[in-house]
């Protein structure tokens, strides 16, 4: 879905435009190619999360690029993708609804719901169509994520067990479901989830219909990017290995992994102070909030005014935001050129996920600027 008025890139926006507020440079190019890829080495159907980036363009795209199943974490979500797709399957894996939520998921056509909890899961049959496929929630103590959802969602094995035989005994479809947590990059984790996965279901005498493997799926944010094709390739053989008579479907629901690398964030320098202190025009209120959980990327250029590149010998400098609270400054120090000035832009790369999701509005400053590129 690439628009006629797209520019060439973001450094010719910078030189032709100077913007003073906050830019989200959008490729439709590379987020249709990522879905491609996600599509091509998934071994199952790949669905989006919404919560990583709900832009009317960057759903548009997915659908698109082929993308015709969006896990949606609310109502709101639910309508931001049945306003570019009537056919759009939808699943709501937040566990934890309202029962208007749930009315209005069953009136927008959800076809697949998640649930951790006994007296969650009396409050779906409820309202639910008997038939319908109930992913059980199962939460393991893994490590390799930056943050786990252990400790908000999801059941012991044992639990999941006695849940996901009641499930089946209703008459839902039933189904398994985990998060590995975000920003994982260590295969061994799906592995980990996987093989209790077989364990639980192997418990509760139950043939799962469907194993969703979540989302966590990491994205390039500093070093080398995160290989998902290992994996993908990870996921598939310990499936084939747990369940060699009656494997699950397979179900992913990327979001950061499948948004990061189609947007670059354009950032302009307000202030330099004597101390070397900068102040940017967007800062923890804004697109810049994960920082303060996993860390800053170091994928980050430093363009003139007149488009050239800063390579000054790097200066570990605080880094301040644009409101007047002072705890908005970034928790580190980054290393920017030390030829940067008053004027100049900052594009840092692979932030599609969660900038514009997270971005407050607070003091009047936060992200609105969507604009369309060629390339990054």
């Amino acid at each position: 879905m690439q628009h006629a008025e797209a520019w060439p890139d973001p450094v010719s926006h910078i030189i032709r435009t100077a913007p003073d507020a906050p830019v989200l440079y959008f490729s439709p190019d590379r987020l249709q190619a990522t879905a491609q890829d996600f599509r091509g080495g998934f071994p199952g159907l790949v669905t989006y999360a919404v919560k990583a980036n709900p832009g009317e363009e960057v759903l548009a795209n997915l659908v698109a690029a082929g993308i015709g199943a969006f896990d949606v974490a609310s109502p709101a979500e639910m309508h931001a993708v049945r306003a570019v797709s009537a056919r759009a399957v939808l699943h709501y894996h937040n566990p934890v609804r309202s029962p208007a939520e749930v009315d209005e998921a069953v009136r927008l056509g959800v076809r697949a719901w998640s649930v951790d909890c006994a007296r969650e899961f009396a409050k779906l049959a409820a309202r639910v169509p008997v038939g319908a496929e109930m992913s059980v929630r199962l939460a393991l103590p893994v490590p390799g994520a930056a943050y786990d959802f252990g400790a908000k969602f999801g059941l012991a094995p044992e639990e999941a067990a006695d849940l996901l035989r009641e499930v089946a005994a209703r008459g839902y479809t039933p189904s398994l479901t985990f998060h590995p947590g975000t920003q994982c990059a260590d295969p061994g984790a799906w592995g980990a989830y996987i093989g209790a996965a077989a364990e639980v279901a192997a418990r509760a005498g139950v043939r799962l219909a469907r194993l969703n493997v979540g989302g966590g799926f990491a994205s390039h944010r500093t070093g080398a990017a995160p290989d998902l094709g290992a994996i993908f390739a990870h996921i598939g053989a310990e499936v084939a290995r747990h369940f060699p008579d009656a494997p699950p479907a397979l179900v992913c629901e990327p979001g950061r992994a499948m948004v990061a690398e189609a947007v670059s964030l354009g950032l302009r320098v307000k202030a330099i102070r004597a101390g070397g202190a900068v102040f940017l025009n967007d800062g923890v209120y804004g697109g810049l909030t994960e920082i303060r959980d996993i860390g800053a990327p170091d994928r980050i250029r430093v363009i003139a005014p007149d488009g050239t590149e800063r390579h000054g010998a790097p200066v570990e400098r605080v880094v301040f935001g644009p409101t007047c609270d002072s705890i908005d400054r970034l928790p580190d120090p980054l290393p920017l050129p030390g030829d940067m000035e008053e004027g100049d832009h900052l594009l840092i790369d692979g932030m599609g996920a969660y900038t514009r999701s997270l971005s407050t509005g607070f003091n009047g400053y936060g992200l609105r600027d969507v604009v369309t590129v060629a390339r990054l």
